[in-house]
């Protein structure tokens, strides 16, 4: 399929903005520029039932967190979902990924826990796993007084947050403390420095390229990190049976589609449930942009929807 027309104007105004490459900025300037995007196109304002902001007790420090309840909660007890924004690791915050984890919480009937792991340069890999496995950790121990029903927790992100919430299942899975029940991959980053399909296809001119996956890698990365970790890379773990079942969604348009696409097949040959959907017409992070893709919005109703009716 084409681009939808609404990415197509999008990615012409960002290319008339005269927007420099990653490998020009810093990440602090990376950091600034990420957040005016947000204010760009992501959703406003959307209705939600209650935002709560805390902390946890991480591995270096606390961690900062947002819980949203939806609106007009079916229960006191509800569904939960962990989340990781994306950003390449050295990017992001909770104010960036506001809207779509209040339109998740709506859509899903789930108490939307985001977590704001550390970034790099200033905390290389592996802090961002070790806070988003603590995180994990902590919201399974206190399940009850956060509202959630701990037989019903979910674990999701977007792009690098969607790696770190297939990382940490394969943590989770290796501790058996407890259970997760489902895990919401979108657009994720699953392998480094690999040739695929998609990546040639996409890897410059479709919003996210090759150049910013290279650049942040190098922040993100200590200089003598092992590529095949699967704490950095999901795709080189060796065991992939016993994970939770699986929602992945990746975009037409994107060099990371393969990634995802081969994640979603190495669960299903391992006898995992997986529900795979690759959206047409659409570039990477554009779960993100619903307030200027009106599909973003109806993405993100169907996956809230699915999310519900697995954790029913």
């Amino acid at each position: 399929m084409p681009l939808d027309p609404h990415v197509k104007s999008l990615l012409n105004i960002l290319v008339a903005a005269g927007v420099p490459e990653a490998s020009q900025l810093t990440p602090l300037e990376m950091r600034e520029r990420f957040i005016r995007l947000a204010e760009l196109v992501d959703a406003k304002d959307v209705p939600i039932g209650k935002i709560e902001h805390g902390t946890l007790p991480g591995p270096a420090g606390p961690i900062q967190i947002r819980i949203y309840t939806p609106r007009n909660p079916h229960a006191r007890q509800l569904a939960g979902l962990i989340y990781f924004h994306g950003g390449c690791g050295v990017f992001g915050n909770l104010d960036t990924h506001d809207g779509i984890c209040r339109m998740l919480a709506n859509e899903s009937d789930c108490r939307v826990i985001a977590v704001e792991y550390r970034l790099a340069p200033e905390h290389p890999f592996p802090a961002a796993v070790e806070d988003s496995y603590a995180a994990t950790r902590w919201v399974a121990r206190h399940a009850l007084e956060l509202g959630i029903d701990r037989d019903r927790i979910a674990i999701g992100g977007d792009s690098a947050g969607g790696n770190l919430a297939a990382v940490v299942c394969q943590l989770v899975k290796q501790t058996a403390e407890f259970d997760l029940a489902l895990q919401v991959l979108l657009y994720p980053a699953m392998n480094v420095n690999v040739e695929t399909e998609s990546r040639r296809a996409f890897g410059q001119g479709y919003f996210l390229d090759n150049a910013t996956l290279d650049w942040a890698l190098k922040y993100y990365g200590p200089t003598q990190i092992d590529l095949k970790d699967p704490r950095l890379c999901p795709l080189h773990a060796t065991d992939f049976s016993g994970l939770p079942p699986a929602h992945i969604h990746t975009a037409e348009f994107d060099p990371l589609r393969d990634e995802g696409k081969a994640y979603a097949d190495r669960l299903e040959r391992a006898g995992v449930k997986v529900r795979y959907t690759c959206h047409q017409g659409m570039i990477h992070h554009f779960y993100a942009m619903a307030g200027v893709i009106p599909y973003a919005r109806a993405a993100i109703n169907a996956t809230g929807i699915a999310i519900k009716d697995a954790l029913a």
